[in-house]
This record gives C-alpha cells, sequence and structure tokens, in this order.
C-alpha cells in the first residue's frame, strides 16, 4: 500500500470529518515512535552495555495550543492547515546524559528504514538567541491502518538533561510574559545557558576521562 501524500491524508480527513480521528492518527504515530526509540536504547544497551537515553517525554498538542500556533502564523484555523503548518502536533521528547548521545541517537533515528527525515535543525551548533540549545528532527512515519497507509508527522527533540532543565524553565518564561519578558530576566536567562553548555562540556569531558581509566582490580 503507497502512503497516502497531503491531498489524500487531506481527503480522509474530509470523508470522517472528525477532530477524533486527526488526533488518533497522530497518537498512532506518536506510538509507533516511542517503540522505535525503546528498542534502539534496548539495543544500544545490550551491545555496548551502556543507555544514552535517561528517559522520554511524548505529548500531543492541545486545541488550545495548536490554535493559538495558527494564529501567531496568520492562518485560518482549519483542519488542513494543522497539517501543513502545524508540524510539532505529534512531539517525542528525547533526554540523554552528555551532547554526544544526541548525534548518536539522531543517527540511529535517520538510519530506520520507514522513518523519513523532512527537516533537521541543530540548536546545538547554532543556538536560539535566548540560549535555548537542542536538536530537532521533523520525521514521517507511516501510520498502517485498514484501507490504506498515512504518511504523519513527529517532531522530535533531543537535547542533555542539564538542557531540558533549562528549556522547562524557558517554556514556563515564555507563556508567563507571553513571549516578552523583562530584559533582565532574558539576559538571566542567556547567562544561565551558558553555565548549562559549560556544564555539559565538562560533564562530557569527565566521562570521557573516566571510559579512559583501566578497571580497578579487585583486591
Amino acid at each position: 500500500m503507497e502512503p497516502l501524500d497531503f491531498a489524500g491524508r487531506r481527503s480522509r480527513l474530509n470523508e470522517v470529518e472528525n477532530w477524533e480521528t486527526l488526533m488518533f492518527l497522530y497518537d498512532a504515530a506518536l506510538r509507533q515512535v516511542s517503540t522505535k526509540i525503546d528498542i534502539l536504547n534496548e539495543e544500544f544497551a545490550h551491545i555496548h552495555n551502556y543507555n544514552p537515553i535517561e528517559h522520554v517525554k511524548s505529548r500531543i498538542k492541545t486545541s488550545q495550543s495548536i490554535v493559538k500556533k495558527l494564529k501567531r502564523l496568520n492562518q485560518e484555523v482549519t483542519l488542513d492547515n494543522m497539517l501543513r503548518y502545524v508540524n510539532d502536533i505529534a512531539g517525542i521528547r528525547i533526554i540523554c546524559s552528555f551532547t554526544s548521545d544526541i548525534y548518536r541517537i539522531a543517527d540511529m533515528l535517520a538510519k530506520q528504514a520507514d522513518l523519513k527525515v523532512l527537516e533537521l535543525t541543530d540548536y546545538l551548533s547554532a543556538p536560539k538567541a535566548s540560549g535555548y540549545r537542542s536538536y530537532h528532527m521533523l520525521v514521517s512515519v507511516p501510520v498502517y491502518l485498514s484501507d490504506g497507509v498515512v504518511d504523519t508527522k513527529v517532531e522530535i527533540q533531543i537535547r542533555t538533561v542539564a538542557q531540558d532543565f533549562w528549556a522547562s524553565l524557558e517554556h514556563k518564561i515564555y507563556y508567563k510574559f507571553e513571549g516578552n519578558a523583562p530584559d533582565f530576566i532574558s539576559q538571566d536567562l542567556q547567562a544561565c545557558a551558558k553555565i548549562v553548555s559549560e556544564l555539559d562540556e565538562k560533564m562530557l569531558s569527565l566521562n570521557e576521562a573516566i571510559q579512559q581509566c583501566p578497571p580497578k582490580k579487585a583486591p
């Protein structure tokens, strides 16, 4: 069965005319990608005796958030526009220990035969002005239904524990001040981002040093 393109997906939605069906597709896609991540993590642990992933969070964007985003993009609130312009309705966040794990995980996901990488955004090498650091992948995953296959988008964010802690605070500040935080808060947040980056570098260096040390012999 050939996956449906955007027009085919829109046609399917017109047939059912149902918000719940759209959410079902995104939830199904989210579960499929989550399962892939779990399997890859377990395989990596089996081969290398090391788990690169600390934990995984997943969520479906609320209807209120979708409407807000479409309005920010100056787009009419329709199902078609949701599919076309809102790429993070289904989202997965992968939290790892070290920055080196981020690219390793991204590479493992990109090699999955049934995951199509639509877009990559590297906020590690080019952080946002706020100091935000993370690695974003927009992928398309086939959702197999009884009468066809629907390619559905999922956004994957990969970041360290420290980066996730910082991003959680930035998220709270953004919604508290509706994107217009006082200058002193923005400046402090940027300063914290620098500290987080330095911490990640130091922790990675320390971990690499530990790995090079010979194991302690039993007495």
